[in-house]
């Protein structure tokens, strides 16, 4: 198990290459299975998250290759195991998006309760409503979901998806790739909006779908025979980016992102340029700077696509710590998603919880501690707070961070932090 030991204060400047999404390559990865044959991923990053789902894919019957270029090709001519384990389900949520793609295929699946982050109650209710609307039979056994089609095969049906926090990303993605292969036309009303389902959606299509609608909360799949597979350049990871953003704000640093989609952020521009944060198109990135200008406190309410992303809560927690005034955070996609605010305040934030909301009275400065990641973006969020805090910061359970960001420690060393990697 490694732990970070980074050394603050610094002040970050230099160009930072966003890598692909690995939100978006995830289901893309499992809609590969749509089709016999080989496809071809590109831009996918090399994330603990990935390997563990191409290994799933591998108990599946696929056969997975990363080549000397970077594209991941899958090879799913053959599946011959529908069932997601639990010794791999178990260790990231997104395996429950092999759901839709294996019962579209072979007509049966069986997939373990999965797992993930220590983020709160996310339930999976929605996904089986709306593919038990397509006509699956669906029951519980030993902490697996089975699903069966019907003989006859999947028939499309017009399905509300709107949960009680809004739609959900993964349950629409199961839905979708399973109304490409069933018989007539399927209506998703209050489909997620994400660019991650864009880019699935995008996808799916170039692999032969018939899909209309696409990036509105009103999905049209007219289903078809088969897929056929397709090579495809997953979207730059928005989650990466923002996280990158906050790292040049909350060290009064300039840092210039390429391959960063501004258009897919406007919630997270919007409360950065509030803060007091430049954040200018250039090349197609960015560039994000905060030079001598003190940190404002800002309001900041989570909300589903285009509103501001539940996974960059976290960093700017950290970051408005540092305001001079008070603000208020408010999860409204995971209100127990806050497990980050006692180890921030072990570093002398001053951080409330009151229910689904934080609040977050700014201090002049983080002082160095050791402090315990709890989840993927926490640990960001930790390291953030790192690069400025004064001492010898230690972040203990670093494999978090490892399952979204690719070489954090080099990429932010690249640019002037001081973080060492250590296996303890």
């Amino acid at each position: 198990m490694d732990i970070f030991h980074i050394e603050g204060p610094v002040q970050l400047s230099g160009v930072v290459n966003i890598n692909g999404s690995k939100n978006a390559s995830l289901p893309i990865m499992a809609a590969a299975m749509l089709a016999a044959g080989k496809s071809v991923i590109k831009a996918v990053p090399y994330l603990s998250d990935i390997s563990i789902f191409g290994q799933l894919l591998g108990q599946l019957g696929c056969k997975i290759d990363r080549r000397p270029n970077g594209d991941l090709c899958i090879d799913s001519q053959v599946i011959d195991n529908p069932i997601g384990e639990y010794e791999v389900v178990r260790k990231m949520r997104a395996s429950v998006c092999i759901l839709g793609p294996l019962l579209a295929r072979c007509g049966r699946v069986e997939v373990s309760m999965p797992g993930g982050c220590a983020i709160g109650d996310r339930p999976i209710d929605i996904h089986l409503h709306g593919l038990s609307e397509l006509g699956a039979k669906i029951h519980l056994k030993n902490g697996y979901v089975v699903a069966e089609a019907p003989k006859n095969g999947l028939r499309g049906k017009d399905i509300f998806m709107g949960g009680p926090f809004g739609s959900t990303v993964l349950g629409t993605a199961n839905v979708l790739m399973a109304a490409t292969l069933a018989k007539g036309k399927t209506v998703i009303e209050s489909a997620a909006c994400e660019p991650e389902v864009v880019d699935l959606a995008n996808f799916i299509t170039k692999m032969g779908a018939k899909i209309d609608g696409i990036g509105s909360p009103r999905l049209i799949i007219e289903g078809v025979k088969q897929l056929a597979p397709a090579e495809y350049q997953v979207i730059p990871d928005r989650i990466e980016a923002g996280t990158f953003m906050v790292a040049a704000a909350i060290t009064a640093g300039q840092l210039q992102l390429v391959n960063c989609r501004l258009d897919d952020m406007m919630a997270v521009v919007d409360r950065l340029r509030n803060i007091g944060v430049t954040v200018e198109a250039a090349n197609g990135g960015c560039v994000v700077a905060r030079k001598g200008s003190a940190i404002k406190p800002a309001d900041i309410t989570t909300q589903p696509y285009p509103g501001f992303p539940t996974d960059l809560q976290a960093q700017f927690m950290a970051l408005l710590s540092l305001a001079k005034g008070n603000s208020v955070v408010i999860e409204k996609i995971f209100p127990d998603r806050f497990m980050h605010i006692a180890e921030l305040n072990r570093m002398a934030a001053n951080l409330r919880k009151e229910g689904p909301a934080c609040l977050v009275a700014g201090v002049k400065k983080l002082i160095a501690a050791p402090v315990m990641a709890s989840d993927l973006r926490a640990s960001a969020a930790l390291v953030l707070a790192g690069l400025v805090a004064e001492g010898t910061t230690i972040v203990n359970r670093v494999y978090h961070i490892d399952r979204g960001y690719e070489k954090i420690e080099e990429k932010l060393n690249r640019v002037g932090a001081k973080i060492l990697r250590q296996a303890v």
